[in-house]
């Protein structure tokens, strides 16, 4: 099978401070050609990182650059390495082309699997403009401000049996186990979480970070990066049809714009890394 897609691989928005938001999982565009391959519950791509550009729309003031995705996971996961390694050795995970939902069910109707020639192809045509455009906003940044934060915003349903027990709680921060970004900056995260009344909170539990946390954060060098799995129940409907909840969202939108701020206090007072 071959692989074609007239969708640019991103959305982007270039801001004025030392902060990168990445949406790698926010993208619901299947093309047409491989959406009639997918059986019916895959073609909702209930998997989506739901309204994320939404919930983080107060970005632009923040004056952060923010990078989405426009593709859905099911064409290509931007947060695993492009080798398809997987990010959790020994446990359930879904892969860098996946062919099964969150639920354990198959992506694919009558097994017609993506080949190592349709993953390349899916691979030059959207895993890698995503990680250039990626890579060069983080160069351009720290090229500017000497010093810069990557925030990889994700969503998650609160209970998804195959990947963990019970419900989630509501604020994942993952930090690649403080190899990703300043052990400070991750307890100032940590405690602001904490403190949100009615949220529960975690560091580096079930999700210490994918491939662009582990990959990109290089404290040493002055780059700073978080990822933060949210529970999808603290602001939207987590079933079809998959709705936004303002009056929900009301809530907590405000702690994750702390958490934010938090991040851009602590790397604007950081020294310059040359």
């Amino acid at each position: 099978m071959t692989f074609k897609t007239s969708e640019p691989a991103f959305r982007f928005r270039q801001g004025t401070r030392p902060l990168l938001i990445s949406m790698p999982h926010v993208g619901t565009h299947v093309p047409s050609a491989l959406a009639v391959r997918l059986t019916p519950e895959a073609q909702q791509v209930p998997d989506t990182d739901w309204h994320l550009e939404r919930l983080y729309d107060f970005a632009a003031a923040l004056g952060a650059s923010v990078l989405a995705a426009t593709h859905s996971r099911y064409v290509i996961d931007l947060n695993r390495p492009p080798d398809g390694a997987s990010l959790y050795p020994g446990q359930s995970v879904t892969g860098l082309c996946p062919t099964d939902t969150f639920d354990d069910t198959p992506i694919y109707a009558d097994g017609n699997l993506p080949d190592a020639l349709e993953t390349d192809a899916r691979r030059e045509a959207v895993w890698q403009p995503y990680h250039a455009k990626l890579a060069a906003e983080l160069a351009r940044i720290k090229a500017r401000h000497g010093v810069v934060a990557l925030w990889d915003a994700h969503s998650i349903r609160s209970v998804l049996p195959r990947f963990f027990e019970g419900k989630l709680p509501d604020f994942n921060l993952g930090t690649a186990q403080g190899k990703s970004c300043d052990p400070m900056l991750s307890a100032r995260l940590l405690d602001v979480a904490q403190a949100a009344p009615g949220f529960t909170a975690v560091l580096n539990g079930r999700f210490t970070g994918g491939y662009i946390t582990r990959f990109y954060g290089q404290p040493s060098q002055g780059i700073h990066a978080v990822q933060l799995e949210m529970t999808q129940s603290s602001y939207m409907e987590e079933s079809l049809p998959f709705d936004y909840l303002p009056n929900v969202a009301a809530s907590v939108r405000p702690h994750v714009r702390r958490m934010l701020e938090t991040v851009l206090d602590f790397v604007e007072a950081q020294p310059r890394k040359v």
